[in-house]
């Protein structure tokens, strides 16, 4: 165990501006003796110490500084400093008198820091002697420290090739601001360089570190190099496309660019239409457009100039022609080859097509046999030049087939009824275009489809046209086609209309045998009297009913009779007999 006495304080106190700082003052007395008093105090500019709390066992005395209202003393006896300030670094002094065990006391520094200091401000300026950038940070304290990189190395000063100065303000609210500027010779390799600056700075006992953005220096230099590039590349141009020839070069700034084309011995000026920007657009090219193109580049500071040339190529494909053998007329049945050229810088590839574009043949020939007017007649050779990606053109060609004509289709035999208004139709196909006429007078109406030809005729029906029928006549130079067209009554109609009076008879039939059966009934019953017998029935009395009933019968056998001779056609006998 100790045998004096003993105090403890932390050598150093850090804490953020806004607040609290607590300094503790520990101490030992030797057998656990009490102490006499405490005192507080801090050390002016002067060296002077100020105090600021006196402590006893009657109570605590406060005296009357500017710390006053930011004071405070814990149980421990501990001394606790409010809203720190830019002005509160100081050292702290802790004194505890014990009696017979003297006097003894201690120190704390206390040291204040800001928040993070405010991003530095980097500004590239390159000027001769060669600044390359300024840099500036503010709102820090303790004062910060600031480094320089290049691409993520640091830069260190050397004699009158790289410099970094550096300013250091104090504000009035007690921050600091610190600014450093870069020197260093830069050279063309430096245009794709970065630099930035690094804020070192203390903070919660801890150096910490800042980064600004990086920035490119704006550097010039003469161009050493000039390229001239054709857009889309030339092998690939073919007629219809626009084509850009740009013309780059690696001088900043960028010179003057002009372009030429050669033809024969001169060059032809076309800058007129190119842009400030090395850039030329040719619209809509051909073979005309083919030719050696030049980009010429002028460096106004010096003066110094560089050409470039490079070949256009404009691919295509011309005089696609077709040649029929035999070149003579061609009739049904016959045989025909048809070739297919063209020209071109490129190889090419040939392809036949029918008039629906089905595929027929690959290559440049067609062979067409057995000719008919049914077969298509229009062809299409497709020509293609497999190296430059969509450069293509087609020929169509007509095969005319000669023939007289032929009717494919008739509207006979036609069911028809008396007086009723028709259509005869005839289709017929030939070739050369032949003509339709009709053995009758109607109103005619005729469509031509290539090669076919239809005729519809409207006519009433009449006995005549139903006993002679009509004929189609199709003719042409080469010939004469004819069909008849018969008309036929129709059956069914007729049979239907019969059947009507029939089942109409029939009815009538029924109905008049009903009535019969009707009134026979009622004769049978007595309630209709029929002729002399029934006269008598009515007047002689009742004495003779016997009589009456013999008569009766014998009426009944006499009409019975009568009507058997009816039916066998003879004359029917008096009833009185």
């Amino acid at each position: 165990a100790a045998s004096k006495l003993e105090i403890s304080m932390p050598p150093m106190v850090e804490v953020e501006v806004g607040g609290t700082a607590r300094i503790e003052c520990n101490f030992y007395i030797p057998e656990n003796a009490s102490y006499t008093y405490i005192d507080w105090f801090y050390v002016d500019r002067s060296n002077k110490q100020v105090r600021l709390y006196h402590v006893t066992a009657s109570g605590v005395l406060e005296d009357d500084t500017d710390y006053k209202k930011r004071l405070s003393l814990g149980e421990d006896k501990a001394l606790s400093i409010s809203a720190v300030t830019l002005q509160d670094p100081k050292t702290f002094v802790c004194q505890v008198g014990a009696g017979s065990y003297g006097v003894g006391e201690n120190s704390t520094e206390l040291s204040v820091y800001s928040e993070l200091p405010a991003n530095p401000d980097l500004c590239s300026r390159l000027s001769l002697p060669p600044q390359i950038a300024k840099c500036v940070s503010k709102n820090s304290f303790p004062s910060p420290n600031i480094t320089w990189h290049k691409n993520g190395e640091q830069l260190y000063a050397q004699n009158n090739q790289v410099m970094m100065p550096s300013t250091l303000t104090r504000e009035s609210s007690g921050l600091f601001t610190v600014s450093s500027t870069l020197y260093a010779p830069v050279t063309r390799q430096d245009r794709q360089s970065q630099f930035h600056c690094t804020v070192h700075y203390w903070q919660g006992g801890h150096l910490r570190a800042l980064d600004s953005q990086a920035v490119k220096v704006n550097i010039f230099y003469p161009s050493e190099n000039l390229k001239l590039k054709v857009m889309p590349s030339s092998m690939l141009v073919k007629e219809g496309d626009n084509v850009t020839l740009v013309c780059e070069a690696d001088g900043n700034p960028q010179p003057v660019f002009s372009f030429f084309k050669k033809n024969l011995d001169e060059w032809q000026d076309l800058t007129s239409l190119a842009d400030d920007s090395g850039v030329l657009r040719l619209h809509d090219v051909n073979k005309t457009n083919n030719g050696t193109y030049r980009c010429q580049s002028l460096d106004l500071d010096d003066m110094s100039q560089i050409e470039e040339d490079v070949d256009l190529v404009v691919n295509y494909i011309e005089g696609v022609h077709v040649k029929m053998e035999p070149s003579s007329t061609l009739h049904e049945g016959d045989s025909v080859t048809l070739s297919c050229d063209a020209h071109s810088p490129v190889g090419l590839k040939y392809q036949w097509r029918d008039d629906k574009g089905k595929k027929l043949v690959e290559g440049n020939q067609l062979f067409l046999s057995n000719l008919t007017f049914e077969k298509s007649n229009t062809f299409s050779c497709k020509v293609m030049a497999p190296s430059v990606p969509g450069l293509e053109q087609s020929k169509k060609v007509s095969v005319a087939v000669e023939g007289k004509p032929r009717i494919v289709a008739i509207s006979s035999p036609l069911y028809v009824r008396h007086d009723e208004v028709i259509n005869l139709t005839c289709k017929a196909i030939a070739f050369p275009p032949p003509t339709v006429q009709w053995s009758i007078n109607g109103t005619a109406h005729e469509y031509v489809d290539n090669q076919h030809i239809a005729s519809n005729l409207t006519v009433r029906v009449s006995h005549d046209l139903l006993r002679a029928g009509a004929m189609c006549r199709v003719s042409n130079r080469l010939g004469v086609s004819e069909k008849h067209i018969q008309l036929v009554v129709d059956q069914k109609s007729t049979a239907e209309s019969q059947g009507v009076i029939i089942v109409a008879i029939i009815v009538a039939i029924l109905v008049v045998a009903v009535l019969g059966a009707v009134i026979y009934f009622l004769h049978k019953k007595g309630k209709i009297p029929c002729g002399r017998a029934g006269k008598q029935d009515i007047t002689k009395p009742e004495a003779r009913k016997d009589k009456i009933v013999v008569e009766v019968k014998s009426d009944k056998l006499s009409e019975e009779a009568g009507l058997l001779q009816g039916a066998n056609g003879e004359k029917r006998a008096a009833a009185d007999q």
